[in-house]
């Protein structure tokens, strides 16, 4: 007998996903290319077909026809009608209005000379408006490309950009065949096909947008490929000084731009030059809450081209607001999720430019490209005495208390006597908790204190294998190259932050010499908001393929005689 089907599509646009199902996989991999994951417990997974997924779906090329088939192959019962309604309706809304230049003015269209109607009527939008040019047209403020675009998506009419970008001043910039280390160079297939879906030939359909893969699969050689295609001056801003100077490092070994042409701008140094790499942190800083930011003007500095987000999922609120007057430039984010926090994931697609490319993790795990990865969350009981203060103690520190929880110690040392051969990263976010466990551990410790040149150094002698343990703070949730970290032991997290989690396991991704597979270890306080939050975190990464083994700590050791 035939298994039932795994997906159950709700009226209020949620769908239940069986995980048990022998068409799990296939589902997922399908589903999640329009939809979000809200919920992952072990059995059911819940998804969301919100207007954001849907239009991202429409901005990357899938059809409203495309999803409703999807739907039907997977669905257990009748699709409601109203979903795909819904569907048709919000997948339709990408594209109706489009921004174009016309004789150097900036113009709103739309086929449908009602919605121009409504568009001129809506409150929000009448303020960029300028004149009406015809019942489909309209002309808007060009200064105000950004903001408008903002705003259009707030009430539910994402605009298709088409309006071009400038140039830049010229620069010639090829790839190497041969890298600058001697190692034979290309782009893998995904990469090319990332840069060509950016590029789109250099035509106002491309310019714009974001490319999402995970750590380890090269996105900064796929930016790199997008500045050979652009040959422009190039402004690329990062989350740390560690991630500037391997862009560096990469573009000088991978490309045949020579130092001269490029700079470095941070606390530390400020070199303005035809590549520029910088900062969030930089371009953020102001003396006073009240004053300018000091160092926006870096924004203006050079004719550039082409925009490059480094970690776009860390873009500070601030650089939004700059990002909005720089519409004219091309624009490339790269991450790998493009999950938000604070829920600004719709200001990525308006600014920076909707998802343009991605590839399951797990695809690019089969084909080699990244380590196999196997998750472990160990639930560590609480000694009683931890137990009294967590029940006592209001919301806030509950978590604290919590993460904090030292029978976590103990299992830490298990971990590292079944992988004393291995490359292992012990990160967390209490930095109390991190010098304990550096302490005991005899291992080096990397805060946000400590100065960069003594990162990279620590950093460097653990590439050499000078040391294997390195306790790190949440400076590792930032793009930081340690390829033969095989091991990664998570004692505390930013509550429930999904993004960080995939940053994490991103550490380790990086494919092994011998071949081997990493191990993430997520210990987390059993039946506490520790756990409630480890729950959250998971989230983007279970869309991605990755399940978690569920121990208790009472039998660590089952996990060891399988994980070898």
């Amino acid at each position: 007998m035939e298994a039932p089907k795994p997906l159950i599509v709700q009226g209020d646009r949620s769908m239940f996903l069986e995980v048990a199902n022998p068409l799990y996989e296939d589902a997922r991999d399908d589903i999640s290319r329009f939809s979000e994951l809200e919920k992952s417990p072990e059995h059911i997974h819940t998804y969301r077909l919100s207007d954001l997924s849907l239009w991202n779906a429409a901005a990357a090329g899938l059809t409203s026809e495309e999803v409703v088939n999807i739907l039907f192959k997977y669905s257990r019962y009748d699709i409601p009608s109203n979903v795909i309604t819904d569907i048709k309706d919000i997948m339709s809304r990408f594209g109706r209005l489009s921004l174009k230049k016309v004789n150097g003015d900036l113009v709103l269209f739309s086929q449908d000379d009602i919605l121009i109607k409504e568009i001129q009527n809506n409150e929000r939008i009448k303020r960029y408006i300028l004149d009406s040019i015809d019942i489909h047209t309209i002309k808007v403020d060009i200064n105000s490309r950004g903001f408008l675009k903002q705003d259009l998506i707030k009430i539910g009419w994402p605009a298709l950009d088409l309006a071009g970008y400038e140039e830049g001043d010229y620069l010639e910039i090829n790839l190497l065949k041969t890298t600058k280390s001697g190692t034979y160079f290309q782009l893998r297939k995904y990469q090319e096909d990332a840069v060509n879906v950016f590029y789109k030939g250099g035509g106002v359909e491309g310019g714009s947008g974001t490319i999402v893969l995970p750590c380890g699969a090269g996105k900064t050689v796929i930016g790199m490929g997008v500045m050979s295609k652009v040959k422009t001056n190039t402004l690329i801003t990062c989350p740390n000084v560690i991630a500037v100077r391997q862009w560096i490092d990469e573009i000088l070994d991978k490309t045949d731009i020579t130092p001269d042409k490029i700079g470095e701008y941070s606390g530390e140094v400020k070199e303005i030059r035809e590549i520029t790499v910088t900062t969030y942190q930089i371009l953020t800083y102001r003396s006073k809450k009240d004053e300018e930011f000091t160092h926006f003007n870096i924004f203006d500095k050079k004719n550039w081209g082409l925009i490059i987000y480094d970690e776009v999922h860390l873009l500070p609120a601030p650089v939004f607001q700059v990002t909005a007057h720089i519409q004219s430039k091309r624009r490339l984010g790269l991450t790998a999720t493009l999950v938000r926090e604070d829920g600004r994931e719709k200001d990525v697609f308006s600014l920076i430019g909707p998802k343009k490319f991605d590839m399951p993790w797990k695809n690019l795990e089969q084909q080699g490209w990244i380590a196999e990865a196997i998750c472990y969350e160990i639930r560590a009981h609480m000694p009683e005495k931890s137990r009294i203060v967590y029940a006592t103690s209001d919301d806030r520190n509950k978590y604290r208390i919590a993460a904090e929880n030292p029978f976590k110690y103990d299992i830490v040392k298990k971990i590292i006597e079944h992988h004393k051969n291995d490359r292992i990263l012990i990160i967390g976010m209490y930095i109390e908790q991190l010098e304990k466990i550096a302490e005991f551990l005899k291992a080096p410790l990397i805060t946000g204190k400590i100065p960069n040149k003594d990162r990279e150094r620590i950093y460097s002698d653990f590439r050499k294998g000078k040391i294997n343990i390195l306790v790190v703070s949440k400076v590792a949730n930032f793009a930081i190259d340690l390829p033969d970290a095989n091991v990664a032991i998570q004692v505390s997290g930013t509550f429930g932050s999904r993004q960080e989690e995939a940053q994490r396991l991103g550490r380790i991704l990086r494919p092994k010499k011998d071949g081997s597979s990493a191990k993430f270890y997520s210990i987390v306080t059993k039946d506490t908001r520790d756990q409630e939050y480890s729950s959250n975190r998971q989230i983007f990464l279970t869309e991605q393929g990755y399940k978690y083994v569920i121990v208790d700590d009472h039998n660590i050791d089952s996990i060891f005689k399988t994980c070898d």
